[in-house]
């Protein structure tokens, strides 16, 4: 499996828990329901981050090192935790869920310019072999093996 297409699959469960904290923000008013669904959110957010920083942005540094879409994912990865950050120390829920509503957006919107020119990019000057190597690290990393098309929880 491509690391982009397994990157992409991860989009698509992280896209459920904005999707359930949104719905928290909206049914909730205690802090402590709130941080609750955002600590999911957290953990996720970071073990996809790290997949990113750690195993697909050092391989495209070699092709666009010094472009800005690379600078600005890295960016944007560290403008999520710090959102993270300051949500954890917020005590006024009004903030706390103000705060919240931004980082899911930033989140989103940083997911957006991934699918739509970041994979693309990797896509385009990794080659197969290398995108498929990749994706091994990141099966590695999730503890799955993946064989042909499919996922199975490794043993």
């Amino acid at each position: 499996m491509r690391l982009t297409d397994a990157l992409r699959g991860e989009h698509a469960i992280l896209y459920e828990i904005f999707a359930g904290v949104r719905e928290t923000l909206d049914e909730s008013d205690e802090i402590a329901v709130i941080r609750t669904a955002v600590a999911l959110l957290e953990r996720n957010l970071m073990s996809h981050a790290a997949i990113e920083d750690e195993i697909l942005f050092p391989e495209l540094d070699t092709h666009i090192k010094g472009m800005g879409p690379l600078e600005m994912m890295r960016s944007e990865h560290q403008g999520i935790d710090e959102y993270l950050e300051a949500i954890r120390n917020e005590t006024d829920v009004a903030q706390l869920k103000k705060q919240t509503g931004q980082l899911l957006e930033l989140a989103f919107n940083h997911f957006q310019k991934e699918e739509m020119a970041l994979f693309g990019m990797a896509e385009q000057f990794l080659s197969e072999d290398e995108l498929t190597a990749l994706g091994d690290k990141w099966a590695s990393r999730r503890k799955v093996d993946v064989q042909g098309q499919s996922c199975m929880a490794a043993s």
